[in-house]
């Protein structure tokens, strides 16, 4: 019996089988900016009402769909032109790689035939983000792009997660075909998850049952892998307190009696504590950053350390490691709580935890006459009952939500860990609310940050998006101006805003409801006042210029070495 034959698809140009092969992949919206050479994509997307989020500016495209993925899981999507608007886009796509963010970023390209002559709005964008993606291609056959889109989402999306890029000339999207849909990915070089060495998982599991002072570190890879519900199981099962990377902030409760706090350079002294004193380090899914291991070199000094990862580059990369479990976090947690392993008396590490709590808690100075920071981010956790996506900006605001808002969800905190980078937060506020419009979103973000991409405040209002967007205003750049107190001997070189815009009117401008708050006595009401509305809202909030960031680990100081408030 013969095999029936193939039935021809429609002809259709590159662009519309492009969309027609995003909507296969289940991709409801889009982020973008048109172009010249998006041209043939962007009446695509009018011809098939294609969900489309105007930006105002290329970087904001990216963070948004950072923003978007974040809280979805799925890859986010963008649309930009060639030339300026790819280079534009370039910041966010480092952003999504360095935090393992699944992008699939598609740029105009002039068309083949004038490439390489320096031919208008032309830019080498392979060349450019080589380095900052998973992968990136250059269509030069319109019957090839479907079989690029779906290897594309299938990069982004497994393994180590992260962005890729797909070149598209003009002449090729306006080129037609009935070539079929291929059936699926065929990447055999590509292995995105790899198979968990269960010898090591026993090895150990031993470590662990010997182990009197065990701690757990959980990273972004937690997140990433959905491993949350394991992670728990395993710190309560083997009685192991965990510590949070920046990134990993949601894997535990923060008030789980087994949960230490965020670890790292402003993190709490239990955790940093807990770092320097345990003698078994369990690493799930966090990349040792310099961020979090201080002074490499005396980075837990007692401790065996164990590095579970999907991507192999990260092992022995920063720290010495004992045991390396490479795959997927979530597939070697379950291997790990099969495991009969018993435990020995740990009482007496879990009764030095705990006085490590009780002594050096998290804490401020609380005054009568000025706003704290960390009293608006605590006030703020309040009102939103710790269930609100939580989007930062880069800077102070980051640290003092990273500290302050009670986080209890996987992917609540949606911030830019590795690039760092300023002006993320309002567009990836935008992002977050787009993917999850029944959930409260706020923003912390600072007098600097939001000026990088305030333009931004025109989508949230254009598509009505309720975000409330907490400025914490010192008309400083606080964090750089704080380095420069500590170790440049007050030599506060362009730190210091002697001029700024004002925020009401501009917020206002865009027709946006605006509050400036300056009483610490009525600032609990006035914060409740502006949550209430059902609309978005940018909350002016003026804070002491000089706040610090505190506990704080100086550079190459050791994790045990912490500054702490007075």
């Amino acid at each position: 019996m013969q095999a029936p034959e193939e039935q021809p698809m429609p002809v259709r140009n590159g662009a519309e089988l492009l969309l027609d092969t995003l909507t296969a992949q289940n991709v409801e919206m889009i982020f973008g900016y048109p172009g010249g050479a998006v041209l043939p994509l962007y009446d695509a997307v009018y011809r098939q009402k294609f969900r489309h989020i105007l930006v105002r500016h290329e970087q904001a495209a990216a963070h948004a769909a950072e923003g978007y993925a974040k809280a979805t899981g799925k890859p986010g999507v963008v649309f930009v032109t060639s030339g300026p608007g790819a280079t534009n886009a370039i910041t966010g796509i480092a952003d999504a790689m360095m935090d393992s963010i699944p992008l699939v970023v598609f740029t105009g390209q002039v068309g083949t035939q004038a490439i390489g002559s320096d031919a208008f709005q032309e830019a080498d964008i392979l060349s450019m983000t080589a380095s900052i993606t998973k992968n990136n291609y250059q269509v030069h056959d319109v019957r090839d792009l479907p079989r690029i889109i779906n290897e594309a989402f299938y990069v982004a999306s497994t393994g180590r997660k992260g962005p890729v890029l797909i070149d598209l000339p003009k002449n090729i999207a306006n080129q037609t075909t009935n070539a079929p849909f291929p059936e699926q990915v065929n990447l055999p070089q590509y292995q995105p998850a790899p198979t968990v060495d269960k010898h090591r998982v026993a090895q150990l599991m031993q470590a662990l049952s010997q182990a009197h002072k065990p701690v757990l570190l959980v990273g972004n890879g937690v997140h990433a892998a959905a491993a949350q519900t394991e992670v728990q199981r395993f710190a309560q099962r083997y009685q192991v307190p965990v510590v949070a990377t920046l990134l990993g902030l949601g894997v535990m409760p923060t008030n789980d009696p087994m949960f230490l706090g965020m670890g790292g350079m402003h993190g709490t002294y239990a955790a940093n504590m807990a770092l320097s004193e345990c003698d078994l380090l369990i690493n799930v899914g966090s990349r040792f950053d310099d961020r979090l291991a201080t002074a490499p070199q005396r980075f837990a000094p007692h401790a065996t350390i164990a590095h579970i990862d999907i991507d192999a580059a990260e092992m022995d990369k920063v720290i010495a490691t004992t045991y390396q479990l490479v795959g997927d976090a979530k597939a070697v947690l379950k291997l790990m709580l099969r495991s009969s392993a018993t435990r020995p008396e740990v009482s007496a590490w879990h009764q030095q935890l705990q006085e490590w709590q009780s002594q050096h808690p998290m804490h401020y100075q609380k005054s009568a006459t000025e706003i704290k920071p960390q009293q608006v981010v605590e006030l703020v956790g309040e009102l939103t009952h710790g269930d609100a996506y939580v989007v930062t900006d880069v800077g102070q605001n980051q640290m003092w939500a990273a500290q302050y808002y009670p986080f209890k969800h996987q992917h609540q905190l949606i911030t830019s860990g590795g690039l760092g980078t300023m002006g993320f937060g309002l567009p990836a506020a935008i992002g977050a609310k787009l993917a999850a419009p029944d959930k409260p979103v706020v923003l912390f973000i600072g007098d600097g940050g939001i000026q990088m991409t305030s333009e931004e405040l025109e989508v949230i209002a254009t598509y009505d998006l309720d975000i409330k967007i907490v400025l914490l205003n010192n008309h400083t750049l606080g964090m750089v101006r704080q380095w420069q107190d500590l170790f440049y001997d007050q030599r506060r070189s362009q730190t210091m805003f002697e001029h700024q815009p004002n925020f009401m009117k501009l917020a206002e401008a865009y027709g946006l409801a605006a509050h400036h708050l300056t009483d610490p006595q009525t600032v609990a009401a006035d914060l409740a006042k502006a949550f209430a509305a059902p609309h978005a809202a940018l909350i002016e909030v003026a804070i002491p210029a000089l706040e610090p960031v505190m506990p704080m680990i100086a550079p190459g100081s050791a994790n045990n070495e912490m500054m702490e408030s007075d």
